[in-house]
């Protein structure tokens, strides 16, 4: 009997748009496994998270891990790091007997050595860190002027954020309704891709991002009543 697979994809906001970090770069490593190394049928279910890598709460992940153990399937993800870029969250899934994990990219890696990349990778992100500040400092030393770059950074940010509340504030008239009858995240976004809304970049839903708008129009609700939405 062939082995089954249960794929996880997570990709973070900023990194959505970048080469080699988008959801289409991992499902295109995950179905290269899988031909190689499987069938297509053998691909049972994917779920995806749209969060920061160094954030270990994780609906998706957590529904697909959970899963991979029902069905006595190998969790597979395209990178290491697409589970986290945490060594420790890493180190906590591989000193789980009852989760078989696959790495796409290192298709003939055991967890052992999986253990040792993540710890190699953590610790150079944490030089790469180091030689950023140091050569910021640096500058500064050299009396370059570096507040520039961060104003603008600062301002795009705000822009993102309003842009992000308008938008939460859009969907609040379809999601409201939702909520009141207490649909699950995952039943709200198959719902809004049914009926063709898409994201701001023109993607599905994922329960992840609808939890997220839920949230962020509660939020603007409390702290501006005459904003509230009321179906």
């Amino acid at each position: 009997m062939n082995e089954k697979y249960i794929a996880y994809l997570r990709v973070s906001t900023k990194e959505q748009g970048r080469s080699g970090l988008g959801l289409d770069a991992q499902k295109r490593d995950i179905n290269l496994f899988i031909s190689n190394y499987a069938s297509e049928s053998d691909l049972l279910e994917t779920y995806t998270d749209i969060v920061s890598g160094s954030n270990s709460s994780r609906q998706a992940l957590t529904e697909a891990i959970t899963r991979a153990k029902q069905l006595n399937a190998t969790l597979i993800v395209s990178k290491l790091d697409r589970l986290s870029r945490k060594v420790s969250f890493v180190a906590t899934l591989m000193e789980d007997k009852s989760l078989k994990l696959k790495v796409a990219s290192m298709p003939n890696a055991d967890k052992f050595q999986l253990h040792i990349y993540a710890a190699l990778a953590e610790q150079e992100r944490d030089f790469i860190s180091m030689r950023t500040k140091a050569a910021l400092r640096e500058k500064k030393e050299q009396g370059a002027i570096l507040g520039g770059l961060r104003d603008k950074t600062n301002a795009r940010n705000k822009r993102k954020i309003i842009d992000a509340d308008k938008r939460a504030l859009s969907l609040a008239p379809i999601l409201s309704p939702m909520v009141q009858a207490k649909l699950s995240y995952r039943e709200m976004a198959s719902r809004l891709n049914e009926i063709g809304i898409k994201t701001e970049r023109q993607n599905q839903y994922s329960a992840q991002t609808v939890r997220n708008i839920v949230k962020r129009y509660q939020s603007l609700e409390t702290k501006n009543s005459h904003l509230k939405y009321s179906p």
